[in-house]
């Protein structure tokens, strides 16, 4: 539920803030005090969209705040999880929206800065707000089937589940199919194209890492006399009279006297054999590497050859040999297609009929299953409006199936059914769509109607009805207001209304109060309770003048309201 609803610098309003209940409220005033702007700050909370002129005129941004107490088990921390938006269900929601004099537009939930879309996702959870005229979602026709689904509870949910998985088969293998055919048609002119591109890099018979090996041998033979040149003179240095002799006869020096000083001259004997061997066995490799070294002049031209073929290939087909075979293997693959083009569309076309009427099926059971909540459905809603004063109402969902030609279904993501909501408000009139129905009045209790119907199914815990009750009065008034009070049993509702019936209903009553002060206008919102309750309801009644018989009147309102409460 709403707990507590702040607001700063939005349009009239310089600063309020006002704390919530559980059950049903209302608020009420003077026409023009600003009832509506508690609505729109609410529904910026919930992701509506805002606009720079909603900023009170002088200020640099309108600030709205909104805190929710909800159960654990709501599906709006399942929600919040999904956005990854840290909540813990232990701790109240926070929603915070700040809309700037220049556009821009700020919201943060729990602190964390969210985006329109998530938050919208969120509010959506939430908070439902109805108008007089607003196109809900229960007056949308395309939401209707989504509505009837959900009212015909898990088992519908769960063959749906199963066809809209068979649906989701059916459109994947039409998109293969359509890309065959339209694929064809184009790439039919590219298959010569196709068996040459083949044939030439087949024919080439390219290795994954052959080129840098024919660059590292194209090098060793492009410089072969100048690797000879230094590996001879090299092996030369170090096997003559300047090398090994050298080492030699310096080891054989240092043999000789090793005995007189063993403690320096031992380690340094051992070093220099070290060294004589390890140059000996340089000076062997040098000798092998440069009677290896080779000059073929035939060699390095079909090196040559073989790079600019293959570099002719990477211009062509890709930058590196593994993506030339990647190329071929797609190739390849198109030019089966299209040489068994013939055989590939009719095992599409097969696997296309299978799923179609497998899709078809399933399709068809969810309809009956449709058909049977339409009618427990429309009986609901006729008894819910026979309590509204619309006794003689029809209420009907209409269920039809798509067509696609003159003998077959169109299948759809949600099947083959379209719904309508159907009413008839009077005996012989025909039924027509929800959203045909001109009276003010009658869409106000079908809305109402639909709602208490549903409240238990979309779990959104706020209710808001803007002056739902417009066009009606007496006992039809007093219904709705009757209809309210219940409805707020299950969830919190708030009602902006000029009907005393429904104010006197109210388990909490807010006036909203349009003021001056120092030549500003400003609204303040004020929780009546009391004497200022019945002043209040007696000017509902009375208009300009409150006199004593009004007063009398409005207390016997609410003592009655109190009685048919508690009943």
């Amino acid at each position: 539920m709403l707990r507590e609803l702040s607001i700063r610098n939005l349009a009239v309003i310089e600063q309020v803030s006002v704390s919530y209940h559980n059950g049903f409220h209302v608020l009420t005033g003077e026409t023009g005090a600003g009832k509506s702007i508690l609505i729109d700050a609410l529904s910026l909370i919930i992701g509506g969209r805002g606009a720079s002129d909603m900023v009170r005129y002088g200020c640099d941004k309108a600030e709205i705040e909104a805190m929710f107490d909800l159960h654990p088990g709501h599906r709006v921390w399942r929600v919040l999880n999904e956005l990854g938006i840290g909540a813990s269900s232990e701790e109240m929601l926070i929603i915070r929206r700040e809309l700037s004099a220049h556009g821009k537009s700020v919201s943060r939930i729990n602190g964390q800065v969210v985006n329109l879309t998530m938050l919208k996702e969120v509010g959506d959870c939430l908070v439902n707000i109805h108008g007089q005229h607003e196109h809900q979602s229960l007056l949308r026709i395309d939401r209707h089937l989504e509505w009837l689904d959900l009212y015909a509870g898990d088992t519908l949910a769960e063959k749906k589940r199963g066809y809209q998985a068979a649906y989701h088969k059916l459109q994947q293998t039409r998109t293969k199919l359509r890309e065959l055919e339209e694929s064809s048609r184009h790439n039919m002119q590219m298959l010569d194209l196709y068996k040459f591109q083949i044939e030439e890099i087949s024919s080439a018979g390219l290795v994954p890492g052959e080129d840098e090996s024919l660059q590292e041998e194209r090098r060793k033979l492009m410089h072969a006399e100048r690797l000879m040149e230094h590996a001879t003179e090299a092996y030369s240095l170090l096997y003559g009279t300047k090398g090994l002799e050298a080492l030699s006869k310096a080891l054989s020096h240092l043999e000789d006297i090793r005995s007189y000083d063993p403690t320096v001259l031992e380690p340094l004997v051992e070093q220099l054999q070290s060294a004589y061997y390890q140059a000996e066995d340089v000076s062997f490799q040098l000798r092998d590497y440069r009677d290896q070294v080779e000059f073929n002049p035939e060699r390095l031209a079909e090196i040559e050859d073989r790079l600019d073929l293959i570099n002719g290939l990477k211009r062509k087909y890709g930058e590196q040999i593994p993506d030339i075979l990647a190329y071929y293997d797609k190739i390849s693959s198109d030019v089966d297609k299209l040489e068994n083009r013939d055989e590939h569309l009719q095992r599409l076309r097969e696997e296309e009929g299978r799923l179609y009427d497998r899709a078809m099926s399933l399709a068809l059971s969810l309809s009956g299953l449709r058909h049977h909540a339409a009618d427990k459905l429309a009986s609901e809603i006729e008894r819910e409006l026979k309590q509204l004063q619309m006794e003689r109402t029809t209420f009907k969902v209409k269920l039809d199936k798509l067509q696609e030609g003159t003998d077959s279904f169109r299948l759809t993501p949600h099947g083959v059914d379209e719904a309508v909501f159907m009413l008839s408000a009077n005996p012989g009139e025909p039924l027509k769509p929800l959203s045909k129905i001109a009276s003010g009045g009658e869409m106000s209790r079908i809305m109402l109607a639909l709602k208490t119907i549903f409240a238990a199914i979309d779990e959104v815990p706020v209710l808001v009805f803007d002056e739902v009750d417009t066009g009606v009065s007496g006992r039809a008034a007093q219904a709705i207001a009757e209809k309210m009070s219940v409805l707020s049993d299950r969830c919190q509702i708030f009602s902006i209304t000029h009907l005393p019936q429904v104010a006197c209903m109210a388990d909490h009553h807010y006036e909203i109060r349009k003021s001056i002060r120092n030549e500003r206008t400003s609204t303040s919102v004020t929780e009546l309770v009391g004497g200022k309750r019945i002043e209040e309801l007696a000017r509902m009644l009375g208009g300009v003048e409150v006199t004593d018989k009004t007063r009398l009147h409005a207390q016997e309102m609410l003592d009655l309201a109190g009685r048919q409460k508690g009943a």
